[in-house]
């Protein structure tokens, strides 16, 4: 199947009709964003609320604050997020980074070029490239496509490419082939987990009520 812009916008608008706008990512500040997008490697959205939660009762969803705070305390206070002292120590990691390059400052952080900010995040222990693409998209507010496994799955099992292409081959072939807009990139990958949720299942996909099916037709 040859994979036009067009046929990409008009998945996105599928969805977009069927589910709405689904206003990804939550988070009342940057800051929270940047941390949902660190505790949520290898685990539910679920427990990452339940960690933010911990953290926002305390008061402690403050730079300045978790960059202070004992890497043990933080690792107690984010249990609910599994691997907890790995991702404490991937926060603070993150945090002595924010300080050592911008002061502290995320705005100062964001004013980076999106891509040479892409490269310094890449090499903060614990930053993979799809974190460091939610950290530019959904904080940043950068264009930056991000790629998940249930990106891979639903792609995928339409042939658009192949599942085992790697995450800058599927970033790619989104990117050149959609706008580069921030909002459309931030709802695109919205539909897509949502799609992978509730019917693009790892097994046993509901695909005779997916909104995608027509695309079996083509």
């Amino acid at each position: 199947m040859k994979v036009t812009p067009k046929l990409l916008l008009r998945v996105y608008k599928a969805l977009r009709t069927k589910y709405g706008h689904l206003k990804w990512w939550p988070g009342d500040t940057r800051f929270e964003i940047i941390l949902g997008a660190i505790l949520t490697q290898n685990t539910s959205w679920t427990n990452v609320e339940k960690a933010i939660a911990a953290l926002k009762k305390r008061g402690f969803l403050k730079v300045e604050a978790i960059h202070q705070m004992p890497e043990r305390e933080l690792a107690g206070l984010i249990r609910s997020a599994g691997y907890f002292n790995i991702k404490a120590n991937r926060i603070k990691h993150f945090t002595n980074y924010l300080y050592q390059t911008y002061h502290g400052s995320l705005s100062k952080m964001f004013q980076r070029p999106g891509n040479l900010l892409r490269e310094e995040l890449l090499a903060v222990k614990g930053i993979g490239p799809e974190t460091a693409d939610s950290i530019l998209l959904y904080a940043g507010g950068k264009p930056f496509f991000v790629v998940d496994a249930y990106t891979k799955r639903v792609f995928s099992r339409h042939k658009f490419f192949r599942v085992t292409s790697s995450y800058g081959q599927v970033q790619a072939f989104f990117m050149t082939r959609l706008p580069s807009d921030t909002r459309l990139y931030n709802d695109y990958h919205a539909q897509i987990v949502n799609i992978a949720k509730t019917h693009c299942f790892k097994n046993q996909p509901d695909c005779d009520s997916c909104p995608l099916n027509f695309l079996f037709c083509l």
